[in-house]
C-alpha cells in the first residue's frame, strides 16, 4: 500500500504537469495566434482599377516602402503585419459644377473668377487625369503625400488611400487651389462680353470701341482658355507636387456664368429689347397700312366708277335697297 507522501508527491506533479500544460498552451496562443494573423494577412491583391503601394509595418521592421502591387494582380506576399495603400489606377476626374450632388463637393461649387473688366465670372467644368503608374513615382508620393492626412469638406482627416473620402480631400487640398488659380489667370485676359455676349447689354463697351479690335466668338475665347488652362495646369501640377504624379491632364471647360446681379440686368435688358422690337413692329405695321390705305385712294380718284363697285362689295348681305344721297334709292338685284 503507498504511503501518504507518495500520493501527495504524485497529485503535486500532476497539478505542476496541467499548470506547464496551460502556460504552453497560453504561449502558443499568444504567439501563434499573431503569427498566423500576419500570415495570413501577408497575402493581397489588387482589382483591375486599383495600383497598391506595400510599407513595411512588423514590429522589427521600419515604415520604409517594401513594393508596388500593379492593377488586377494575383495573390502575391506582402511581409508579416506590412500596410498596404490602395489608390486609384483609372482615369479620374474632378468636377466642378452648380448642379448640386453632382460635382465633387457637395452643394453647389463654381469657381469665380474676375473677368479683364471685373465681372465674377462663374466657371464650371471638369478635369480629367490619371495617377503616374511608375514604380518609383507611386514610392515618392506615397512617401509625400500618402504618410499624412487631409481635411475633407465634411470635417474628417483622411489620408489619400482611404477610399473615396480620402482621394477626395487630398484634390480638394492640394488640386483644386491649383486649378482655381489657373482658370483665374486665363479668365483675367478676357473681357466679360468676349466670353457671355448678353454681358454686353448691361455694360458700356464704348472703351472697347474705340480700340478697333475685331470682337471674336465667346466659342473661340473659351477654347482657348480650355487650352491654355490644359498647358498651364500640367507645368503648374508638377511644380505644386514635386514631381509628375498627375498624368493625361485636360481640362474641359463647360459652362461660363454670370453674377446673379448681373443676369438680372442682362435679362431686364433683353426684356426691354423685345418691348422695343415689338413697338417698332407696330410702327412698321402702321406705316404699311397707311401706304397700302393711300395707294387704294389713288387708285379710286383715277376711278370712281371703281370706287362704287368697291362700295357696293362691301354692303352687308340682305340689304335691298342702297340710296346714297337718294331719298328715293335703288333696289338692288336679289340672289
Amino acid at each position: 500500500m503507498p504511503s501518504r507522501n507518495s500520493s501527495a508527491s504524485g497529485g503535486t506533479s500532476g497539478r505542476s504537469f496541467r499548470r506547464i500544460a496551460i502556460l504552453v498552451i497560453l504561449a502558443l496562443i499568444v504567439v501563434g495566434a499573431p503569427t498566423l494573423i500576419g500570415a495570413f494577412g501577408g497575402f493581397e491583391r489588387t482589382s483591375g482599377g486599383e495600383v497598391a503601394v506595400v510599407r513595411d509595418g512588423g514590429p522589427l521592421d521600419d515604415n520604409k516602402v517594401r513594393q508596388v502591387i500593379d492593377p488586377g494582380s494575383g495573390v502575391t506576399w506582402i511581409g508579416w503585419w506590412s500596410q498596404i495603400h490602395r489608390y486609384p489606377a483609372q482615369q479620374r476626374f474632378y468636377t466642378i459644377t452648380s448642379n448640386s450632388g453632382e460635382g465633387e463637393k457637395s452643394g453647389v461649387d463654381v469657381v469665380n473668377v474676375p473677368s479683364s473688366d471685373g465681372v465674377n465670372m462663374g466657371i464650371e467644368g471638369t478635369l480629367y487625369f490619371g495617377l503616374n503608374l511608375d514604380h518609383a513615382t507611386l514610392k515618392s508620393f506615397d512617401d509625400k503625400f500618402g504618410t499624412r492626412k487631409f481635411r475633407s469638406t465634411n470635417g474628417g482627416t483622411y489620408y489619400p488611400w482611404d477610399g473615396d473620402e480620402g482621394w477626395s480631400a487630398f484634390l480638394d487640398q492640394i488640386i483644386r487651389p491649383v486649378i482655381d488659380n489657373d482658370l483665374r489667370t486665363q479668365i483675367n485676359n478676357f473681357r466679360c462680353a468676349e466670353l457671355v455676349s448678353s454681358c454686353a447689354l448691361v455694360q458700356n463697351n464704348s472703351g472697347a470701341q474705340q480700340t478697333g479690335l475685331p470682337q471674336q466668338g465667346n466659342n473661340a475665347n473659351i477654347a482657348k482658355i480650355q487650352n491654355a488652362v490644359n498647358t498651364s495646369l500640367a507645368e503648374d501640377l508638377k511644380a505644386t507636387l514635386g514631381a509628375d504624379f498627375v498624368t493625361n491632364i485636360h481640362f474641359n471647360l463647360s459652362r461660363v456664368t454670370l453674377p446673379t446681379e448681373v443676369q438680372e440686368a442682362v435679362n431686364q435688358a433683353q426684356a426691354a429689347f423685345a418691348k422695343v422690337t415689338e413697338a417698332q413692329a407696330k410702327v412698321a405695321q402702321a406705316r404699311a397700312e397707311a401706304e397700302a390705305n393711300k395707294a387704294r385712294q389713288d387708285g379710286y380718284n383715277r376711278c370712281p366708277t371703281c370706287a362704287e363697285i368697291e362700295k357696293l362689295k362691301a354692303l352687308p348681305q340682305g340689304i335691298t335697297v342702297y340710296a346714297p344721297g337718294n331719298t328715293g334709292g335703288v333696289a338692288l338685284p336679289t340672289k
